[in-house]
């Protein structure tokens, strides 16, 4: 009976997968790379790094950038690409991140 649980276990281990790991999530997330670096890890100063990030942090900027109301370069120009679920899962993939 017992090895019956572990494969069943095992057998579901796959679906347990946490949500930053979901296909989309990771092709919005590497349009981020070229500026903040892989996985969110910047790998200069001027470049703020997203990984680790509080989830709500990354949302609220993005939004400002989108809204116009943060000023910036280019990520207003960016962030306007974006809908609020996209920016939620981006958000959500590097808030999970180690820094």
């Amino acid at each position: 009976m017992n090895k019956l649980l572990i494969a069943a276990a095992l057998a579901a281990a796959p679906l347990a997968a946490p949500a930053q790991d979901t296909p989309a999530a990771r092709s919005l997330a590497a349009t981020c790379a070229a500026c903040h670096g892989t996985d969110g890890r910047s790998v200069t100063n001027d470049v703020a790094g997203l990984a680790g990030l509080p989830r709500e942090h990354i949302v609220s900027q993005m939004r400002a950038f989108r809204d116009g109301t943060r000023p910036a370069t280019v990520m207003h120009q960016i962030a306007k690409g974006y809908s609020d679920q996209q920016i939620e899962l981006m958000a959500d993939y590097f808030s999970r991140r180690p820094r």
